[in-house]
């Protein structure tokens, strides 16, 4: 199974512009993350997955992302709730209590809903990274970078950074599989502090082997002149069209409607039933 790997397959989403698709990633986000009102952060969450359906990603492709997604959200709300059990009865101005759970802490409803709010904030950016990650070509969006501006040599070393997770993860399995060969035990029959052990033993070759990579990727590029003139032709390039304003605008309504329910509707970024 490969991870943050260029998927190619023949749909709307990925005949879109690298530099589309990162603006519509860029539009939605803060459209999510700005915005408290539980209302827009499921609309976004649905169009979302709606989109994800429409690039035909398998849920086995991103499986191991969205267990450990989950868990980096469900730890934080834990964490969060009990650091701050009060946090949403200071933003609502009111207090609902729901159950007692320890000493002087309560559930409350504005608790709950901050929460519940909270969490579905994170869902929703999580297909959106999905997207762009799986269905953007590296290539194709380091030239659409440079097309709008950014200098080539930034925007080749973001190709060559989304081009390194797959190489990353691969190098990390003949490492591991080259290991447990040699009798180091990573299952979870081994006891924890062995397991770390072993594991270093791993990520140890896997650094040294980055570096060698580095060295020569560095090397391949000033035989070749790299950065020598101002500017460089690409060998893939994509210039925007329709499909890619049409894109643009939807995320943009979007983030402008978002926008216009918290200042105009709510008047605020937060959405109080409360009042």
């Amino acid at each position: 199974m490969k991870l943050f790997s260029y998927n190619t397959v023949d749909t709307p989403i990925h005949c879109l512009s690298g530099f589309t698709k990162l603006l519509c990633f860029l539009l939605l986000t803060f459209a999510v993350m700005y915005s408290y009102d539980i209302r827009v952060v499921l609309l976004i969450m649905i169009f979302s997955i709606a989109i994800l359906k429409v690039s035909r990603i398998q849920f086995s492709q991103i499986r191991t992302m969205v267990i450990y997604a989950l868990i980096f959200i469900v730890t934080n709300a834990i964490i969060s709730f009990f650091f701050s059990p009060e946090m949403g009865v200071e933003i609502y101005g009111t207090r609902h209590r729901i159950i007692k759970l320890v000493g002087n802490i309560y559930l409350t409803q504005e608790q709950l809903l901050y929460q519940v709010t909270k969490f579905f904030k994170y869902a929703s950016v999580i297909p959106l990274g999905m997207i762009f990650l799986l269905t953007t070509n590296p290539s194709e969006f380091a030239s659409s970078l440079n097309g709008v501006g950014i200098p080539y040599k930034a925007s080749f070393a973001v190709a060559l950074t989304l081009r390194y997770f797959p190489d990353i993860q691969r190098d990390y399995r003949d490492i591991s599989l080259a290991q447990q060969a040699r009798g180091l035990d990573l299952s979870h029959k081994a006891k924890f502090k062995d397991r770390f052990k072993n594991s270093l033993l791993t990520v140890i070759p896997l650094i040294f082997s980055t570096l060698d990579r580095i060295e020569l990727i560095s090397n391949a590029m000033d035989l070749r002149g790299f950065a020598k003139y101002k500017k460089r032709t690409w060998y893939t390039s994509k210039k925007l069209d329709r499909q890619d304003f049409t894109a643009i605008g939807i995320s943009a309504l979007i983030f402008i409607g978002s926008l216009c329910v918290s200042l105009f509707i709510n008047h605020s970024r937060f959405y109080n039933p409360f009042i």
